[in-house]
């Protein structure tokens, strides 16, 4: 039985880590910093660790229709999307992940685009 991302990264000590990283990135982002003006940080970093477990395979769960219900009034655009993948592989690589692994994490991160932009 091969192990899950998450469980291969070293779990939810580490991903906390990746969101914090990633979270501190995207307010110094002059595209991304407005999207967050009104949010909850803490509510919605405590979110986005259960979200990144899921994503990697970890014992949360977010069905498609949650996220896009979530992000439906954001107007979140492609380029915004592209600027969060940029700095989530950049928390990646700053944990010292293995490349491939890296790569895979990417990946589903960026598989949930359609979900994601609205505008």
């Amino acid at each position: 039985m091969s192990r899950s991302l998450y469980d291969k990264i070293g779990g939810f000590g580490t991903v906390s880590r990746i969101v914090l990283n990633f979270y501190g990135k995207v307010l110094d982002s002059a595209t991304l910093a407005r999207y967050f003006a009104a949010v909850d940080m803490e509510r919605l970093i405590d979110h986005q660790n259960l979200f990144i477990c899921s994503l990697l395979g970890g014992p949360s769960s977010f069905s498609d229709n949650e996220i896009k219900t979530v992000h439906r009034h954001a107007g979140i655009t492609d380029d915004a999307f592209d600027q969060a993948v940029l700095l989530f592989e950049q928390a990646l690589k700053e944990e010292a992940l293995d490349p491939g692994d890296v790569a895979s994490a990417v990946g589903l991160f960026e598989s949930k685009r359609s979900l994601v932009v609205c505008g």
